[in-house]
């Protein structure tokens, strides 16, 4: 099974993978195992994808650089459609379910465990290659595989990203603070508006050594097609409003609904947080 995987993760642009049981992951979300017909004597093949492009460079950027591409769901469904089949085609007799962010196991601490990076002060993975710009997914099957599990592995603590938080003093990160639903009191408007973000943040990855160790290598930007297709670094009401409910909908942030990210928009056009 992990030969076929392989090939198949290699051929799509991905080059972090490896498997861990079960047994050795945080299980948080128990049911979605059970729907799958997976126990926990199974394994996970936990794996990386790069998704950071040069079109994240773009000086008025103002959301976060994983939502300028599509949304990285549909990446992963078209991942999953594809080497699911041929697993089950492969391994008839064994169970196999894809996931991503909304997942059985806790992704980053699997995905240290399994060796594929180092969890950062930000508590976002950190791989050698492409630094935090990752998002993770897993392939679960109740197939026992080798897989010799890690110690978990934390960044170099430097301190870099947490002097660079705009509110690090706060429990509510600033992309967290741009999905907020509702009304934002006057000092959350405030600290949008000085950062300029219509959607998340990028400044802790931005600033991390592990980023700036990957750029010097050569190797933090993705060559993976999707994330360069259709690109959209720059939103404006304008954009928003004429986007069809379709369009919408491959967004990373359609999920919060279009109220709130016109209202980010509203507030960082008009430049007043009294609006």
């Amino acid at each position: 099974m992990f030969e076929i995987l392989s090939v198949f993760f290699q051929k799509n642009g991905i080059h972090d993978f490896s498997p861990l049981a079960l047994s050795k992951c945080r299980v948080v979300r128990r049911y979605l195992l059970e729907r799958a017909g997976i126990k926990e004597t199974g394994t996970a093949v936990l794996f990386a994808v790069p998704y950071l492009t040069r079109e994240a460079l773009t000086p008025d950027r103002n959301l976060s650089a994983y939502a300028i591409s599509r949304d990285y769901h549909l990446f992963f469904k078209m991942l999953f459609d594809e080497a699911l089949p041929r697993l089950r085609e492969a391994f008839p007799n064994h169970r196999f379910a894809g996931f991503a962010d909304h997942s059985p196991i806790d992704e980053v601490h699997a995905a240290a465990r399994a060796g594929l990076g180092v969890i950062g002060k930000n508590g976002l993975l950190i791989t050698e290659k492409h630094s935090s710009y990752v998002f993770l997914g897993e392939i679960v099957t109740d197939m026992e595989l080798p897989a010799p599990a890690h110690e978990i592995s934390f960044c170099k603590n430097c301190g870099a990203c947490k002097r660079v938080c705009p509110i690090a003093d706060s429990e509510l990160c600033l992309s967290a603070l741009t999905q907020k639903k509702g009304t934002l009191t006057k000092e959350e408007a405030k600290t949008l508006l000085s950062m300029g973000s219509v959607w998340g943040c990028d400044r802790c990855q931005e600033v991390c050594p592990h980023t700036k160790d990957a750029e010097r290598n050569g190797t933090l930007y993705t060559k993976i097609p999707f994330f360069s297709d259709s690109p959209l670094p720059h939103l404006t009401k304008t954009i928003l409003s004429q986007m069809s409910d379709d369009e919408f909908s491959r967004r990373a942030y359609a999920w919060r609904g279009r109220e709130t990210v016109l209202r980010n928009l509203a507030l960082i056009e008009k430049g007043d947080p009294e609006c």
